[in-house]
C-alpha cells in the first residue's frame, strides 16, 4: 500500500509497528474504509480483530481473504444493526477478550432521508453517534482495564467528516432528535449534526478518561458506498463540492490512512487526546468553530446520551 502524496508520509506496511498481543475492534468493517483498515492492521499481527456490520457475505469474504494473507490473525464478525440499540448491545456483549487496545468507530451513513431508527431517533444521529456511544460505553470497563496495564496504549478513534460544519446553528437540536427533522437541506444538516457529535463526544471521552487516547479524524471523501450509493443529486453535490475546494474523491485505501495512522501508526506522544485530525497526521483543532469546542455542548451531549443508553 503506497503512501498518499500531499499529506504526512505514512505507509501502513512500513510505519505501523507490530501489533502483537493487541485486540482491535472496528465498526463497519465489512466494506469501505473499515475493511481497508482491517486489512492494513491485520498484517501487523494483532492477537484478535473484531468487526461489525450487516453483510454476512461480505464478512465471510473478508475473513477468507485474511485467512490466506494473515493466517495467524483471528477475526470475529459481530453482526448488528446500528439502527437498533438493542441489537448493538447484544452484539457487543459477545466481545470475549479481557483487553481491548484499539476501538475504531468507523461505521456511518450520510445524507439519509428523513426517517427514525427502530428506537425512535433521527436515523443519522442514531447510527453515527448513538450506536457508537453504546459500543464505547459498553466496552469502557475493558478499555479502562487495559489502559491500567503497564506499557498499554489504548486508543479510541472516532470518524467524523468535514460535514460537521453543516450542523444547525445551535449545534445539536436535542429537542428534535426524536423526530425525522425533515427540513430544507435536511439530509446535510442532520448529517452535520451527527458528525459534530462525533467530534464533541471523542473530546469529552478524552477529558473524562485521561488514560484512554481518544481522537476524532476526518478520512477525506472516498469512493465508498457512503458516496456511491447516494441518490444522483446528493452524489453530484459531493463530487462538485469536493472539486470546487480542490479535493477530488480518493480511493478507499487512501481514505483509511488517517484512521490507521491515529489507531496504530502514530506514536502515542505524537497524538493529543481529544483532538481532531485532518489531513493525515495533522491536528486541526483550529479549524473547529466555537460550537465544536464548547464544553457546555459536550456536557449536554454526554448527559443526554447517557440518559438514552441507560434505557437499553
Amino acid at each position: 500500500m503506497p503512501a498518499l502524496a500531499g499529506f504526512v508520509n505514512f505507509t501502513p506496511d512500513k510505519d505501523v509497528p507490530s501489533l502483537k498481543d493487541k485486540v482491535i475492534f472496528v465498526t463497519g468493517g465489512t466494506n469501505g474504509l473499515g475493511r481497508e483498515s482491517i486489512l492494513a492492521l491485520a498484517k501487523r499481527g494483532p492477537a484478535h480483530v473484531y468487526f461489525t456490520g450487516r453483510n454476512v457475505a461480505a464478512a465471510e469474504s473478508l475473513i477468507a481473504e485474511l485467512a490466506r494473507a494473515c493466517p495467524s490473525t483471528p477475526l470475529t464478525f459481530l453482526e448488528l444493526d446500528m439502527l437498533s440499540l438493542a441489537s448493538v448491545k447484544a452484539a457487543v456483549s459477545k466481545f470475549a477478550h479481557a483487553r481491548l487496545d484499539i476501538l475504531m468507530c468507523n461505521a456511518g451513513i450520510m445524507a439519509a432521508p428523513p426517517k427514525l431508527s427502530k428506537d425512535g431517533f433521527e436515523m443519522q444521529f442514531a447510527t453515527n453517534h448513538l450506536a457508537h456511544a453504546m459500543i464505547i460505553q459498553h466496552l469502557l470497563p475493558i478499555l479502562q482495564q487495559t489502559a491500567e496495564a503497564p506499557g498499554s496504549d489504548v486508543r479510541v478513534v472516532c470518524l467524523t467528516s468535514e460535514g460537521w460544519g453543516g450542523h444547525p446553528r445551535k449545534g445539536i437540536l436535542f429537542s428534535q432528535l426524536r423526530t425525522p427533522m425533515d427540513m430544507v437541506l435536511g439530509p446535510w444538516i442532520r448529517y452535520g449534526q451527527s458528525k459534530l457529535a462525533n467530534i464533541v463526544y471523542a473530546r469529552e471521552l478524552a477529558r473524562q478518561y485521561p488514560g484512554i487516547m481518544a481522537v476524532s479524524i476526518h478520512p477525506g471523501v472516498a469512493h465508498t458506498g457512503l458516496v456511491n450509493n447516494l441518490p444522483a443529486g446528493h452524489k453530484a453535490t459531493v463530487h462538485i463540492g469536493n472539486f470546487l475546494i480542490g479535493r477530488p474523491l480518493i480511493e478507499p485505501w487512501q481514505g483509511c490512512l488517517n484512521q490507521v495512522w491515529a489507531a496504530a501508526g502514530a506514536k502515542r506522544n505524537e497524538l493529543v487526546s481529544g483532538a481532531f485530525y485532518y489531513p493525515i497526521g495533522v491536528m486541526s483543532n483550529d479549524k473547529l468553530d466555537k460550537t465544536a469546542t464548547s464544553q457546555k455542548l459536550a456536557d449536554e451531549l454526554w448527559k443526554w446520551t447517557n440518559e438514552v443508553l441507560v434505557q437499553y
